[in-house]
């Protein structure tokens, strides 16, 4: 069978499973959305947030992006993050690295063109901006890091929007996790937070989760 084929079929049976356990479910959905998460995660085939954490539509709010990148001139991002933040009200906010991260590889071993390698300047930067720590390593190890400091990067990135840095103004009780999917084990490994409390300028470097 033809793979588009395969994909419609799935649907079917996944509509009509949760239709089953519930017979109101997507008469709900039409009511409007509640998210708890806006979930902010690489583009990558093999990590999707809602499989691996079996969450149900309505749970997130969901922006990808190759190497999950927080630029401060990405309108798509700065929309997503606008409308989850300051309309759906969420509570949370997740930058989700990976391990094996294909836009991480190539911050580091660089060979890439075109708009891609544009897009990796902000993975670059962190990459020199902690070139100290990942000096020492050896090639694996150096990607796993900079999987680890990437996301903190991106997340204190996050912590300067205006979106962010509002909503703390305002007393808003919003968090922001940064984490990181182990794909040799399929876990998720908490790395660091950041809230309205947290100073910004003393922020260190996490201790390693991808071990």
């Amino acid at each position: 069978m033809r793979q588009h084929k395969q994909l419609l079929l799935a649907n079917r049976a996944w509509a009509a499973e949760l239709t089953d356990e519930n017979a109101d479910f997507f008469s709900r959905q039409v009511a409007g959305q509640r998210p708890q998460f806006l979930w902010i995660g690489c583009s990558d085939s093999r990590v999707s947030p809602e499989q691996k954490t079996q969450s149900l539509p309505g749970l997130m709010f969901i922006h990808r992006n190759i190497a999950n990148l927080v630029h401060a001139d990405d309108l798509n991002l700065l929309s997503v993050l606008q409308y989850a933040v300051d309309v759906l009200e969420v509570p949370n906010i997740v930058i989700c690295g990976h391990h094996g991260c294909g836009g991480i590889k190539a911050a580091l071993a660089g060979g890439v063109t075109g708009p891609v390698d544009t897009w990796l300047e902000a993975a670059r930067a962190v990459k020199h901006a902690h070139a100290d720590e990942l000096a020492p390593l050896d090639d694996a190890q150096k990607v796993d890091r900079l999987v680890e400091m990437n996301v903190r990067d991106q997340l204190i990135n996050l912590a300067h929007t205006e979106t962010v840095r509002t909503a703390f103004a305002a007393g808003r009780d919003l968090t922001l996790h940064g984490w990181v999917y182990d794909i040799r084990d399929g876990l998720l490994k908490p790395l660091m937070e950041i809230d309205r409390h947290t100073r910004l300028d003393e922020v260190g470097r996490p201790e390693p989760v991808l071990v």
